[in-house]
């Protein structure tokens, strides 16, 4: 009687293996054709998989380094800036969406404030130089603080583009 207690506990041990794996498998999958947050996998994969495996697997992966919002907020950061003209605001508002804690954010924003301001102060140029030709100034600028930008990036903007207009 005890073998089959035995067997009966190897059988769901086995079976809690297989499950382990195959949501494994499935998440990896889904991360590895593009990265994702922790939020986006439990958001993918709840009522898929039971919910105790699939946080198991989450911090499996966690702990591998296959899901880290902090290499997640460095990534999608160093994407926006390098392709697109967006504030500092419509940054962080992008990545919040992902699910990512506002607390991990902010603390990548305040490590690396100075290159961002730079950034912001280099977008709100490209945008002010697209604008200007069809819109007039004050609506540059209302456009501008729209976007999010900081008074003091839309200052800059301004300042170079009638400095360079001069020259």
């Amino acid at each position: 009687m005890k073998n089959n207690l035995n067997f009966t506990n190897d059988i769901e041990k086995l079976e809690r293996l297989e499950e382990l794996d195959k949501v494994k498998s499935r998440v990896l999958k889904y991360i590895v054709y593009k990265k994702r947050t922790e939020f986006e996998v439990k958001n993918k994969f709840k009522g898929v998989f039971n919910e105790d495996i699939l946080e198991e697997v989450i911090e499996n992966l966690k702990d591998l380094g296959y899901i880290s919002d902090e290499n997640y907020i460095d990534r999608a950061v160093n994407e926006y800036t390098s392709l697109k003209n967006m504030s500092i605001k419509e940054i962080k508002y992008k990545l919040l969406n992902k699910g990512i804690n506002k607390s991990l954010i902010e603390d990548y924003f305040s490590n690396n404030y100075d290159q961002l301001q730079e950034y912001e102060i280099k977008s709100a140029g490209n945008i002010y130089l697209k604008k200007i030709n069809t819109m007039e100034n004050n609506e540059v600028k209302l456009f501008l603080r729209k976007k999010g930008y900081m008074e003091e990036s839309i200052k800059n903007a301004e300042y170079i583009y009638t400095r360079n207009s001069k020259i």
